[in-house]
């Protein structure tokens, strides 16, 4: 049975237990990225988000696209967990991690990892401003027509 490297979650995520789960002992490297909730965008204030992913293909999506970091970074191990459901300013909506023998390895894959599900896998925010608009977006920002 193969371990789950992607997930989607609708409670805070536990950095620690996914931290613990990258370790291996001929990793000399490890590099995470967190992806926060922050009170702007493009220019507005921003109240909140509210994220909705297809689950079923954002899992699967997630998963390849982990794999394929494994296998184009030659790292030990990676992992991604993105949020679903309210979330308040400053709120953790994403982590990934990676461990690799060595840091430049690391580091790349981390940047290719969020780079990739942000373009790949099929979840969206809504975003609440301070003036009582909302708007869809992809998570790359770009808006999501709801017609």
């Amino acid at each position: 049975m193969t371990t789950k490297r992607f997930s989607l979650v609708d409670a805070a995520i536990d950095v620690g237990v996914e931290r613990r789960a990258l370790d291996h002992a001929a990793a000399g490297a490890c590099a995470s990225f967190e992806g926060w909730v922050r009170n702007h965008n493009d220019g507005r204030a921003v109240l909140r988000l509210d994220y909705q992913a297809y689950a079923p293909l954002a899992g699967s999506e997630g998963e390849a696209i982990l794999a394929e970091a494994v296998q184009r970074f030659t790292v030990r191990e990676a992992r991604c967990v993105h949020r679903t459901g309210r979330l308040a300013i400053g709120d953790l909506a994403v982590w990934v991690g990676v461990s690799a023998d060595h840091r430049d390895a690391a580091f790349a894959a981390c940047r290719w990892i969020i780079d990739e599900v942000k373009r790949r896998v099929p979840i969206w925010k809504n975003e609440h401003y301070a003036d009582g608009e909302s708007g869809w977006l992809h998570p790359d920002n770009t808006p999501v027509d709801p017609a």
